[in-house]
Order: structure tokens, then C-alpha cells, then sequence
């Protein structure tokens, strides 16, 4: 960590290892000038290549193995740096130096990602996202690994071998990539009901993002805050966007996958590179010891989430994403997160997902990262000093000197020493531990169903439609009518209009009896009542030659004053010429567009000469009308509006009073869709 006054600790740190080859001769990776790149060395000129090509055999074995295995689950991700600030001292409640001290800033490393596709899988799958935070503390890494989900599949973490094994493509033929939508995942669904909460998630606009800077992020398991008087607490923590949680409609999340499969990354890598630095605010949900048994449901069960009317999240600190990576394998590929990774003020709970997770995770890079020593990767060295007895292994980094490599020992001082708790050592919170070895679950752990229906009830209309349309796309793809049905039978448990609904929808018997009884709701979870903010939102302006130069011109300014990032579209990419000599560069066409990529539309001017280009706006701004996006018009542009019948309708701005236009535009813009269109 550092002080204000100081650059980035983790930044200096990797500024190291960062080579520049700009302007250099090449050499092997011995040092050694090479000669000739292109040609290998052969007995004469149609000969055999020959074994003493030192370069080329170098050249060759480094290629053949430059992919390392990817990540079982959350093998496609992208990743950024930044620095977190403590807005509030929280010692009260942990001795964390990162949640006690206001004064300083922390280097942080996040890595967003889907959960089921493999690395070259597109973004916008319907899908979890994982959200892990790597904070490069004084007093060591600390691993916040969470997910956009705040509740997950399985209660025990022996079960994520098959939770996973049935989301994946089927074993047989591979298919699908990226998908849920097929028999093993819903077999498995409709097979351990502890699931259906996390599957409602899963089938709500949660799993479908506007972007990695507008979800948020949750460490699903409750953890432990102790402070310095040894005082425990239970904790949930929660990342808050400032922007929002926002999500993508369905149609717009699988023609991206097309369109642009690279949709969050773009995203995420422009929004920083343009200084519009993605902010998260960083909460914890604060539960006593003392009433650890208080909620109707049990704290140790990720299957649970605890409702924020209950238990206000306290809103401690703010994390800003300020620099993208300098290289993806070295350092998005080669991080290494480990929600065994603490410092002292953070400790674990008795989670049964968690306790795997804290053997999983290290044991995965092992076989990931070859062997022991990825700590000392860049990207995962913590930026204080590190000192054991742990020597050798694969690509082993450090030096170490002298011949002591044990302890205790008397030759070296008995050094490296442990250290005192009340000097830094980390120590576990003594909790009181007791009973039969046995393999069983808490009574506590049986209700598989008030969650699910309070998340249900919780949802807005639109957002109740989007869930009943992804459970009928889901579970239409799946080819048993036995599952399919076991499915509908399930999901009544839930609430039995949405499984009568799935039923008439996809084929099924509706059933007849089954329900909940349950009228909780928690608004809190429904991203309707999300920040709403126009900022960084994209605006496609699609223009001709001979538009309204100075109007345009000052809408666009007061638009970029707001936030707003408008993209200028035309018939060829290039400059577009208006009045009064105000000219725009057209950095897309119709060709290189598609409303799917922007989050609103301002039609300028169209062309009245090239009819496929006509076409194309045309079915621009009706696709991007369906979606429910906010659609402006000025001059030439409101008769599109009028041919598309869209004048009047809600999100759709057309104001002769050009301040009042740019005004009403930003403000529509910030509701994200209108969905009483």
C-alpha cells in the first residue's frame, strides 16, 4: 500500500519486469544478436534443416508451448488495474490495515469473467460473471474472489466437480459451448433442488451485463471480520458500481455474440483508455456472533443471500480501474487469485463451499501455472517482501542465498522467524469446534425454495417477462421431455404461474398444484432501482454530408460535458462535411455498425440517394426502437422517426428547442430502456 503522495506501489513494482521492444536488435533469449529471423539454417539452399540451428530450435519450442491449460470455469476473462480507497476507518470491526486506514491507497488487480465458456467463447453468453479483486497489501495479497451472483449452485463444495461437469458442453459431442441451454444442465437442475436460487439468477437479465462496469459483485460466502480485541464478526461483501447494475435484452446479448464477441472487452479496455475510469464501491453486510441464528434461513449456506432491508450494507471504501494491462498472458492469464490469500482481519466461516474453495483454488494452479512457484509471477508477487524455507520446483524465480532452508534451525538465527499476532502474524480466530465426524447436513440447510421465491417477487414486470422467456429458451433447447417437464414440476415450488407459463410455452403439462406461500421481497434486488446514470453510455449519431453544423455541434459538446460518448456514423467512414463548415469524422458505417453495440440512437441526417444505406438506418433504428432504447431526432432526422412511427412514444426525443432536446436526451439515456414502450 501507499500513501496518497506516492505512485502506485504494484505499478513501480512490475515496471521492472515491462520490456520495451521498440527499437532494438533482436537476440535468442540467451542474449545472443540474431542474424537472420526468416530463413532456417539448412544444408544447402533445398537441404535438410539441420540440428545446430540453436535459434530456430528456440524459436520453434517456445511456440509449441506459449498456452498454458486455461482455467477449468472462468477461463475467458479480462482484467485491469487500479487502487482502492477506504472511506471509512472499520476497525470496529476488523484489524485489516486496507479497512482501517483512511490514509492510504491499495494497489488492486481485478479479473472479470464468464463462468461456463471456454477462453474463446464470447462475452455476452447468458452466464454467472466472476469479479476477482487481488488488493496488493503491506501486509500481503489479499483475494477478494467473487461473482456478479450473490448466491451459487450447491451448498457443498464436494458437489462443484458436478455442477460444473453439467453446465459444460456434454461430454459426448462437446455442444453446446457457453451454454446451459441443454439435457445434462437441466437434469442436473431439476435433479438437486438446493439450485433453483441461483438458477433464477442465472435466468434473469443478472446473467446477460451491459457491461463489466455495470454489474455488481458479491463474495458469496459469509466470511469473518476480527478486530484487534479479538472480536468476530460474520460479513458479506458487496461491490457496488457506480453506474449501476444494468443488463442487455436477450436478442441484443446473442447477436453480439456475432457481431462483436468481444463486446465487455471492448468495452471495459475503451472506457479506461478515454480516462472514464470504471468506480465500484466496496460494502459489507455486518452480523453479530450473537445473532448468527436470527435470519430464517442459515448464514452458512451459499444458496442464501442475506436481504439488504435486513442488513444494511455499510459502504466502506471506493475502487477506481485506472490502467489496462501491458500484456493479456502475463498478467490477465498468469494472475492467480486464492480466496485463502488474507491478511489479518479476515478469516473464514465454516461455509461448506467455502472450506473447498480454500483447497481448490491453490491446487488448480498448480497444473495452471506449473507447479509452486506462481507466486513469484509478476502479476501475483505481493509488493512486501516474502521470506520461508519453501526452495526449488518449477521456474523458480528467486535466489536464495545461504544454506539454511529449514526451521528450526540454530546455523541462520532460527530465521525467517514466525511472528508475534500482535505484531502482524496472522492468527485464525479461535472458534469453538465440536462433534461427530460424519457426512451429513444441517437441518438448517433444507429450504430449497423461500429465496428463489422472494427473488421472484422481488422483480419488476419486465424483468418477470425476461425470466420466463430465458426459462422457455433454456429448457426448449433440452430434448427429454421427462427433464423438461421434472423442470416445470420443480420451478411450481417457486411460484406456479411462472412454472404454468414455462409449461404452456415449451409443451409441457402446466401444473396444477404447488405454489408458494411466501410474500417476501427484498427491492433491493431488482436493477430497476439501480443507480441510473448516463455517463459513458454510447450514442450511435448517424449523419450525412450537409447537416446542421452549429446545432449539432453544440448538442454533441453538452452531450460529452454529461458523459456521453457519441459515435459518429455515415455513409462512408471518414469526414462528414456540415454547415457552416463544422465538419465530423465518421469513425463507423452502416457496414461496421449495429445498433446492438450503442445504448441510444440521434438521427441527424440520412441519406435520400443510396437506398441500401436507407435500408440499413432503417432497420437500425427499428432494432434499436425494439430494444427499448432512448431514440433523439433533430431537423432532417425526425421524418425518419415519422416514416418508423416512432414520434410520441416513450424514449423517443424529438424538441425544437435544440437545449431542451440535448437535456430531455441525457435524461432518457440515464433510465437505461423504456420499457413501457
Amino acid at each position: 500500500m501507499t500513501d496518497k503522495k506516492k505512485d502506485n506501489e504494484k505499478d513501480e513494482q512490475l515496471e521492472s519486469f515491462r520490456v520495451n521492444d521498440k527499437g532494438k536488435y533482436m537476440t535468442t533469449n540467451q542474449g545472443l544478436k540474431v542474424s537472420e529471423d526468416e530463413l532456417s539454417l539448412t544444408a544447402g539452399v533445398r537441404g535438410p534443416t539441420l540440428m545446430e540451428d540453436f535459434h530456430f530450435r528456440e524459436k520453434l519450442t517456445h511456440f509449441d508451448n506459449e498456452r498454458i491449460p486455461e482455467r477449468v470455469v472462468h477461463a475467458r476473462g479480462f482484467a485491469a488495474h487500479g487502487e482502492f480507497e477506504l472511506y471509512e476507518d472499520m476497525s470496529r470491526y476488523t484489524k485489516a490495515k486496507i479497512f482501517t486506514d483512511t490514509s492510504i491507497k491499495t494497489p488492486v488487480f481485478v479479473r472479470f469473467s464468464t463462468v461456463n465458456g471456454a477462453r474463446g467463447s464470447g462475452d455476452t453468453a447468458r452466464d454467472a460473471r466472476g469479479f476477482a479483486t487481488k488488493f496488493y497489501t503491506e501486509e500481503g495479497n489479499y483475494d477478494l474472489v467473487a461473482n456478479n451472483i450473490p448466491v451459487f449452485f450447491i451448498q457443498d463444495g464436494i458437489k462443484f466437480p458436478d455442477v460444473v461437469h453439467a453446465f459444460k458442453p456434454e461430454p459426448h459431442n462437446d455442444i453446446p459451448q457457453a451454454s446451459t441451454a441443454h439435457d445434462n444442465f437441466w437434469d442436473f437442475v431439476a435433479n438437486n433442488p438446493e439450485n433453483a436460487h441461483m438458477v433464477m439468477w442465472i435466468m434473469s437479465d443478472r446473467a446477460i451485463p451491459r457491461s463489466f462496469r455495470m454489474m455488481e459483485g458479491f463474495g458469496v460466502n459469509t466470511f469473518r471480520f476480527v478486530n484487534a480485541a479479538g472480536e468476530a464478526f460474520f460479513v458479506k461483501f458487496h461491490w457496488k458500481p457506480k453506474l449501476g447494475a444494468h443488463s442487455l435484452t436477450w436478442e441484443e446479448a446473442q447477436k453480439l455474440m456475432g457481431v462483436d464477441p468481444d463486446f465487455h472487452r471492448h468495452d471495459l479496455w475503451n472506457a479506461i483508455e478515454r480516462g472514464d475510469y470504471p468506480e465500484f464501491e466496496l460494502g459489507v453486510q455486518i452480523v453479530n456472533e450473537k445473532d448468527e441464528f436470527t435470519f430464517d434461513f442459515d448464514l452458512l449456506d451459499a444458496t442464501k443471500l442475506i436481504p439488504e432491508e435486513e442488513v444494511p450494507v455499510i459502504i466502506m471504501g471506493k475502487m477506481t480501474l485506472t490502467k489496462n494491462v501491458d500484456n493479456f498472458f502475463a498478467e490477465t492469464e498468469q494472475v492467480a487469485f486464492h480466496p485463502g490469500n488474507v491478511v489479518p482481519g479476515i478469516d473464514f466461516t465454516n461455509d461448506p463451499l467455502l472450506q473447498a474453495r480454500l483447497f481448490s483454488y491453490i491446487d488448480t494452479q498448480l497444473i495452471r501455472l506449473g507447479g509452486p512457484n506462481f507466486h513469484e509471477i509478476p502479476i501475483n508477487r505481493p509488493i512486501c517482501p516474502f521470506y520461508n524455507n519453501q526452495r526449488e520446483g518449477y521456474h523458480r524465480m528467486t535466489i536464495n542465498v545461504g544454506r539454511v532452508n529449514y526451521h528450526r534451525n540454530s546455523l541462520a538465527g532460527n530465521t525467517p522467524a514466525p511472528v508475534p499476532s500482535e505484531e502482524g502474524g496472522y492468527k485464525h480466530y479461535e472458534e469453538k469446534v465440536e462433534g461427530r465426524t460424519i457426512r451429513a447436513r444441517s437441518k438448517s440447510f433444507t429450504d430449497f425454495f423461500s429465496q428463489a421465491t422472494m427473488f421472484w417477487n422481488s422483480m419488476s414486470g419486465p424483468e418477470k417477462k425476461h425470466i420466463i422467456d430465458a426459462f422457455s429458451f433454456e429448457l426448449g433447447k433440452v430434448k427429454s421431455k421427462s427433464v423438461r417437464q421434472q423442470n416445470v414440476d420443480l420451478f411450481a415450488n417457486v411460484n406456479l404461474e411462472l412454472a404454468r407459463t414455462i409449461a404452456r410455452n415449451i409443451g409441457g403439462s402446466p401444473p396444477t398444484s404447488g405454489g408458494s406461500t411466501v410474500t417476501k421481497s427484498s427491492p433491493a434486488l431488482s436493477q430497476l432501482n439501480m443507480p441510473m446514470s448516463a455517463k459513458t453510455r454510447k450514442v450511435a449519431v448517424i449523419v450525412s454530408d450537409g447537416f446542421n453544423g452549429p446545432l449539432v455541434k453544440s448538442v454533441l459538446e453538452y452531450w460529452k460535458s454529461k458523459g456521453l460518448v457519441p459515435e459518429i456514423i455515415s455513409e462512408d467512414q471518414g469526414i462528414v462535411q456540415g454547415t457552416k463548415n463544422v465538419q465530423l469524422e465518421a469513425t463507423q458505417n452502416v457496414y461496421t455498425a449495429d445498433s446492438v453495440l450503442y445504448d441510444a440512437v440521434y438521427m441527424v441526417r440520412g441519406s435520400s440517394d443510396d437506398m441500401a444505406f436507407n435500408q440499413k438506418i432503417a432497420n437500425f433504428l427499428d432494432e434499436a426502437f425494439r430494444h427499448k432504447k432512448t431514440i433523439g431526432a433533430t431537423g432532417q432526422g425526425v421524418q425518419w422517426l415519422n416514416v418508423n412511427n416512432f414520434i410520441n412514444k416513450p424514449g423517443v426525443i424529438t424538441d425544437e428547442n435544440i437545449p431542451n432536446f440535448a437535456n430531455r436526451f441525457v435524461e432518457a439515456v440515464a433510465q437505461h430502456r423504456h420499457w413501457d414502450r
